[in-house]
């Protein structure tokens, strides 16, 4: 049986939250859209929305954006990907852009998500604002703002539950049994 351990729970992952809204609205990007990277970016992006309008009295715009098509991996995931709809309430040209993502891991999500977005427009600048940071980078990529820092071993999991996408809101830290020996 894998060995799991709880790093937030709901209530931590809210204050979580809004320590990184307060982190954008010092750094001046109030005026910001936010793009969710499906799955969990997106009610994320949300819940960070809900926060930055508590603390700047104006609500941003979320979009939804897919980055299956543009997987670096996509040969491996399967014949048949699983498409679903990006959904961009805004203009991309020229907005200020906060991509929301729950884990930050080899980078390479965040690629996707970059070849993504500017298929739909050159935005004025491109921040990225993500849960957890759990290390082991493959890519250049790295987070302007960042709700929990975890250092991991390779044989972990981080998994960010919430309750859109799996019933309940939390951060679990798995030991990952995969590896053959």
């Amino acid at each position: 049986m894998p060995k799991e351990k709880r790093l937030l729970t709901e209530v931590q992952m809210d204050k979580v939250i809004k320590t990184l809204a307060k982190k954008i609205v010092k750094e001046g990007f109030g005026d910001a859209v936010l793009m969710g990277i499906r799955t969990r970016g997106v009610p994320l992006a949300h819940w960070l929305a809900r926060h930055l309008a508590a603390l700047t009295g104006k609500t941003p715009k979320v979009g939804e954006l897919d980055i299956n098509l543009y997987r670096d991996d996509l040969s491996e995931v399967g014949q048949k990907p699983v498409i679903h709809k990006t959904t961009i309430p805004f203009k991309v040209d020229g907005a200020g852009v906060i991509l929301v993502d729950d884990v930050l891991y080899t980078g390479r999500t965040i690629r996707s998500a970059l070849d993504a977005l500017v298929d739909f427009g050159r935005p004025k600048f491109v921040k990225l604002a993500v849960l957890v940071d759990r290390g082991w980078r493959e890519l250049p990529i790295e987070a302007q703002f960042v709700g929990l820092k975890v250092k991991t071993d390779s044989d972990q999991v981080i998994k960010v539950l919430l309750k859109e996408t799996d019933g309940k809101n939390e951060v679990i830290v798995k030991e990952h049994f995969s590896k053959r020996k």
